[in-house]
């Protein structure tokens, strides 16, 4: 039986919620993510979609809950106990599920090369930070 660290689950997700807040900021990828979806900030607010931000943050945290609980799962039962092991299980995390199936929004919904790389780059970054948080505090 392998057990889980719920707290630590927990702190993995809030954390990949503050990499996403901050990589997804105007200042740092917001911008260029808007463009990509062809969104301004005026468009948003006449859309309506700045009203169901706080419920799409709540699913979203929600997905973050459960892929810390399955990396924690995957932690233990691959018995990660370093960085280099936390990378190594990130980096095939990654590719086998998120890298790959992410072509889809490139392939089948006609978004641009770099709306691929900006949200893939952020999965790993997040996962990895995740990875790390998992290992040492589970």
């Amino acid at each position: 039986m392998i057990t889980i660290n719920l707290l630590a689950v927990l702190g993995a997700a809030i954390a990949a919620m503050i990499i996403g807040m901050i990589w997804y900021s105007p200042s740092v990828f917001g911008k260029k993510l808007m463009l990509y979806v062809g969104q301004t900030a005026e468009s948003m607010a006449v859309s309506g979609a700045k009203k169901s931000m706080a419920k799409n943050y709540a699913i979203n945290f929600l997905g973050s809950l459960v892929t810390a609980y399955v990396l924690a799962y995957f932690i233990k039962l691959l018995g990660v106990t370093d960085a280099t092991g936390a990378l190594i299980l990130t980096l095939w995390v990654w590719l086998g599920f998120i890298a790959t199936a992410a072509l889809g929004s490139v392939l089948w919904e006609n978004k641009p090369w770099g709306y691929y790389f900006l949200n893939t780059v952020y999965r790993l970054v997040s996962l990895y930070a995740m990875s790390l948080i998992l290992t040492f505090w589970i």
